[in-house]
């Protein structure tokens, strides 16, 4: 395990790897370990999101951010978690693009997933929508995992369609964190759009575990009515 103070050799930029070891927290390191199970522990640094977003908003505007960003793969998961927020704060949609596909096949784990969320998308809709045709049907798990979470933060108010719910209907993925976004979509789903999404749930149109789970997540939801929970406790699969 890295040790306070230590930097070990990493990519173009060792004086990022430095900053990030100036900011390490070894409490915060330990409980990453844990929550984040798909990443080496040895490669976890452990600086807090409120510091790697700060840094991030600072270093994009150095004429080495850029550099930074071609340097892949790296070493350290919060060099991965500075990248994604630097590509969050790009505000040409085509650029911003171009470097997400570049840099979502070395994105291994929820946390950098998550977390990355371009602002310029809300202008971008209608293009967007046709990248997330194509990431939901990628062979990486966390590229399926991006598109769905893009489909569920921009696609599920005045935006929605009904089409949408049908596309994540008929993934089938053998990955859990695949599978958690397609519960977690369905359980959002379900507060925004009840009447529409209510179907999928009726004719049990997702795999057993998936359906369980967004029922699950819909019932510890505060946006879904007491009548509304009840009913859908109903339709949960027994195995």
């Amino acid at each position: 395990m890295l040790k306070a103070g230590m930097v070990a050799p990493c990519g173009l930029d060792c004086n990022i790897c430095s900053k990030l070891f100036e900011l390490q927290d070894l409490k915060y390191q330990k409980m990453q370990t844990t929550i984040i199970p798909t990443v080496d522990a040895s490669s976890i640094i452990g600086v807090r999101t409120p510091e790697l977003r700060k840094l991030a908003k600072e270093f994009a505007r150095r004429e080495e951010a850029q550099d930074f960003l071609n340097d892949l793969p790296h070493r350290y998961f919060e060099e991965n978690q500075l990248h994604a927020f630097i590509i969050s704060e790009i505000k040409e949609y085509e650029i911003c693009v171009e470097e997400l596909n570049r840099f979502l096949p070395f994105v291994d784990n929820w946390a950098t997933c998550d977390q990355m969320s371009p602002k310029i998308f809300k202008k971008h809709r209608p293009e967007l929508l046709e990248q997330i045709k194509a990431w939901i049907l990628s062979d990486q798990a966390y590229t399926v995992r991006f598109g769905i979470e893009m489909l569920m933060q921009h696609f599920l108010d005045e935006n929605f369609d009904p089409a949408y719910p049908e596309m994540v209907s008929k993934l089938r993925s053998k990955e859990y964190y695949v599978n958690m976004m397609i519960a977690w979509y369905f359980a959002t789903a379900l507060a925004k759009q009840y009447d529409a999404v209510l179907p999928y749930m009726e004719n049990k149109r997702l795999d057993i575990w998936t359906h369980n789970k967004a029922i699950q997540k819909s019932v510890e939801s505060y946006r879904v009515t007491p009548e509304h929970k009840e009913y859908l406790k109903s339709l949960k699969i027994k195995k």
